[in-house]
């Protein structure tokens, strides 16, 4: 089993930076793909973006392409999401969720384990 936890999110500017974490419990990390979720209120939660096991495949939303990097620090059983060049309509409360069989897969259904979430907001 994994648990999750994500922190980093936080109140920025239009134009502004975060970078989430995402620490992951457990000695199987590393045997996981991990992915980034987002859900705006009143709309369903969506995938951001995800990683291979390996780290050498990632895979993004349309909308955040060239704005968000995914990574991974397996010694640190860590999951980052940096993303730059905020807007407001990148404000959610974002996710981050494991996937034992995968390789970067966007869909929700294909993630087994999920963190409690971390609130981003982007002001204008």
């Amino acid at each position: 089993q994994v648990q999750l936890v994500e922190s980093g999110g936080g109140l920025v500017q239009a134009g502004g930076s975060l970078r989430l974490s995402c620490a992951a419990s457990g000695r199987t990390f590393g045997s996981y793909a991990m992915g980034w979720f987002r859900q705006a209120p009143g709309k369903e939660r969506e995938f951001v973006a995800a990683i291979s096991v390996s780290g050498s495949s990632t895979n993004y939303q349309d909308s955040v392409r060239g704005r968000f990097t995914i990574s991974r620090d397996d010694a640190k059983n860590t999951v980052y999401l940096q993303m730059n060049s905020l807007k407001p309509e990148d404000t959610a409360v974002y996710y981050c969720a494991a996937d034992r069989w995968g390789s970067g897969r966007s869909s929700l259904v294909a993630y087994e384990y999920w963190g409690q979430g971390t609130q981003v907001t982007v002001s204008s």
